[in-house]
């Protein structure tokens, strides 16, 4: 099963192109649903179905292409209730508003996150070839993809000790608190809802599954693109192209479109140079929108000309450890940043990479234990951490 991911900034056409390779897999054979996560839907809008035939479960708009608007916050309700209850119960002893606690106990940004869950179910059905998903735009499409690994760093480090504190104490620390404490239905919920995110995130890191990044010609959308492929490489997430979508054509411009065309073409180097080694697809505007199924389609396979859109990424993917005599090299790909823009530090176990506004915890395999850090360095877009046998450290730091 093949699983694509599209996003960018908002407003660039991520939803149309993410509709039109939906459609053009559809019309090649395969069995294919795309599903939003975007909580402004526009995919039924896109094939030009009428109001209210799209919903929250997958409808078949033509031969082989099923559309899904997940339903965000029903996903919410359904994986989010329990904790939400607890939390209502502190604040109702806290004396807080009933209304006003409903919307404390509401983590903003969490129904998009909580909507990638859908992702993890229709993929165990195995109805699907091709998944794609249009998703949010790309601040909060890095949000939700960094959230499973988060949450594993604290379910294995924090939660096992907190769990047997409250089970053992809860009498104790209810009376002295003055609050309820969270029973065993609470922590089941965690637990339940950290399993299917580690789910999802071995879905989309695997080697079946990838980003592609839509962007206009302006350099303000360029440099969150760029930002983009470094962050989603930090999380160890696969960027397999990059479509440049709304291109002016240069065959018979006026004046006007002519300068549009000149600034556009100086972006459009900086683009290639941007993201080279990465396919980049061009989609020149079009004399009306792209509305419907067959015309989505007609898109793709002028966007995509004599590439495969459903092509896997060849390699051995953003994260990767290789053993060396000694030691080892532990290798996550940075592109586009130099070695001044990342920060590394280890603490304990845990190798903590941070660039710009984003940090990630890689948790390092047992067999480095006994490994210290004996360099790093920022070269051919990837960091690569060197680690040496340290007898005398048991602990590896």
């Amino acid at each position: 099963m093949r699983i694509l991911l599209f996003t960018g900034k908002g407003g660039v056409g991520k939803s149309t192109i993410a509709a039109g390779t939906a459609a053009l897999a559809a019309a090649e054979g395969r069995r294919t649903l795309v599903l939003s996560t975007d909580a402004a839907h526009s995919l039924a809008d896109a094939y030009g179905c009428p109001p209210g035939t799209i919903g929250a479960e997958p409808t078949e708009v033509a031969d082989r292409l099923f559309v899904q608007q997940v339903d965000a916050q029903l996903r919410f309700e359904q994986s989010w209730a329990d904790i939400q209850r607890y939390l209502l119960s502190v604040l109702d002893v806290a004396g807080v508003d009933p209304v006003a606690a409903e919307e404390l106990t509401v983590i903003p940004g969490a129904e998009e996150v909580l909507a990638l869950l859908e992702l993890r179910i229709q993929a165990l059905t195995g109805g699907w070839d091709v998944i794609v998903v249009d998703c949010a735009p790309t601040a909060e499409t890095l949000r939700l993809l960094a959230l499973p690994e988060a949450l594993g760093w604290y379910m294995h480090r924090v939660f096992p000790m907190e769990r047997r504190v409250v089970k053992a104490l809860r009498p104790v620390l209810s009376r002295a608190a003055g609050v309820p404490m969270p029973g065993d239905s609470v922590f089941d919920a965690v637990e339940r809802l950290h399993a299917e995110l580690e789910e999802v995130r071995e879905l989309l890191s695997g080697p079946d599954a990838s980003v592609r990044l839509v962007l206009t010609p302006e350099n303000v959308v360029l440099a969150e693109a760029r930002r983009s492929y470094t962050s989603l490489s930090l999380f160890g997430y696969r960027v397999d192209g990059v479509v440049a979508n709304r291109i002016f054509p240069a065959e018979g411009a006026d004046d006007w479109r002519a300068g549009w065309v000149l600034a556009q073409d100086e972006v459009l180097d900086l683009v290639e140079a941007s993201f080279a080694g990465l396919p980049i697809w061009r989609s020149e505007y079009r004399p009306r929108e792209p509305v419907g199924v067959d015309a989505l389609a007609g898109l793709a396979r002028e966007v995509y000309g004599e590439h495969d859109p459903l092509a896997t990424t060849p390699g051995k993917g953003p994260f990767r450890i290789s053993r060396t005599e000694g030691g080892a090299v532990l290798r996550l790909s940075l592109p586009l940043v130099s070695r001044a823009e990342v920060n590394l530090a280890r603490n304990g176990d845990d190798l903590v990479v941070t660039v710009g506004s984003y940090r990630r915890l890689l948790t390092l395999p047992s067999g480095l234990a006994r490994h210290r850090i004996a360099g790093a360095k920022v070269a051919q877009g990837e960091l690569r951490v060197r680690f040496i046998e340290d007898p005398d450290d048991e602990a590896g730091r």
